[in-house]
C-alpha cells in the first residue's frame, strides 16, 4: 500500500510541475509581449507537430541519435580500459587521474573552433561529446570498481574461480549496480553537448543544425519546438535506464534471494 501511494504522489507531483512549466511559460510570453523574445505555447506545439511530418527532421534526429549513442559508445570502451589500467597498476592510475582531470577543464567551444579546423562539421561533435562524457564514465566505473569488497576479491583467488566467473558473475553485477543508475544521466548529457556542438558546428541535417536554422531565419516557434525534441528524447533516455536500473536491482535481489 505504501508503494502504491508514493506512486500516485509522484505522478500528481511530476503532473503538477508538468503544468507549473507550462503556466510559467504562458505567463512569460504575455508578459514580455514579443514573439521573437518567447514564441507562443500554441506556436510552438504546431510547429512541433509539423516537424513530426517533415523526413527531413526524421533524419536530422536519427543523425544526431547515431552520433549520440557513437560517442557513448566510445566513452565506455575508452573508460574500461583506463579503470582495468588503474586497477591493474598504481602506476597507471598516477598518470590517468592527471589526464582526466585535465579532459574535464577543457573549454567545449575552443575545443570544437579547434576541431572544425582539424576534422569537419559532423566529425567534430562526437569527438567534442567524447572528450566530456569519457572522464565523467571513468571516474563513475573506477568509483564502482573501488567500492567492490576487497575480502570478496581475495577470497574468489583463494579458491580458484576462473577470471571469466569472476568477471561476469561477481564483478560486473556489483559495478553495474551503482554505474547503470548514472547512465541515463550520462547519456542525456552527451545529447546535450553533441546539439550544443552542432549548432556551433552548424552540422548538415542535425538537430543542432535545424536549431540553427531557425535561429538564422529567426524561426522562434520552430526553435523552440526543436529545444523540446531535445527535452523530451533526454527525458526518454533518464527513464528508460531509471526502469533498467530498477530491474536490474530486483533481479539481484531476487538472485540473492
Amino acid at each position: 500500500m505504501k508503494f502504491i501511494k508514493s506512486r500516485k504522489l509522484n505522478i500528481i507531483f511530476t503532473l503538477f510541475a508538468v503544468v507549473s512549466l507550462c503556466a510559467a511559460w504562458i505567463i512569460a510570453y504575455y508578459a514580455v509581449g514579443n514573439d521573437y523574445v518567447i514564441p507562443s505555447f500554441s506556436d510552438t506545439f504546431a510547429s512541433l507537430f509539423k516537424c513530426f511530418t517533415e523526413s527531413s527532421f526524421w533524419l536530422a534526429f536519427l543523425n544526431t541519435a547515431l552520433r549520440t549513442v557513437s560517442a557513448f559508445l566510445i566513452s565506455f570502451a575508452l573508460a574500461l580500459v583506463t579503470v582495468a589500467l588503474s586497477k591493474l597498476s598504481s602506476a597507471a592510475r598516477a598518470f590517468i587521474n592527471p589526464v582526466m582531470v585535465l579532459l574535464r577543464t577543457l573549454p567545449t567551444l575552443a575545443v570544437i573552433l579547434i576541431l572544425l579546423i582539424w576534422s569537419n562539421a559532423k566529425v567534430a561533435p562526437v569527438i567534442v561529446t567524447v572528450l566530456v562524457l569519457f572522464p565523467l564514465l571513468h571516474t563513475q566505473i573506477l568509483t564502482a570498481a573501488d567500492g567492490v569488497d576487497c575480502e570478496l576479491c581475495e577470497m574468489l583467488k583463494a579458491y580458484n574461480v576462473p577470471c571469466s566467473r569472476r568477471l561476469f558473475k561477481v564483478y560486473v553485477p556489483l559495478i553495474s549496480s551503482d554505474v547503470l543508475p548514472q547512465t541515463g544521466a550520462t547519456l542525456s548529457l552527451g545529447l546535450k553537448v553533441m546539439i550544443s556542438a552542432e549548432v556551433l558546428s552548424n552540422t548538415y541535417s542535425s538537430l543542432g543544425g535545424l536549431m540553427q536554422t531557425a535561429r538564422a531565419y529567426l524561426e522562434m516557434p520552430r526553435l523552440a519546438a526543436l529545444t523540446l525534441t531535445a527535452i523530451f528524447l533526454g527525458l526518454l533516455i533518464d527513464l528508460i535506464f531509471s526502469l533498467v536500473a530498477k530491474i536490474n536491482a530486483q533481479w539481484k535481489r531476487g538472485t540473492n534471494d
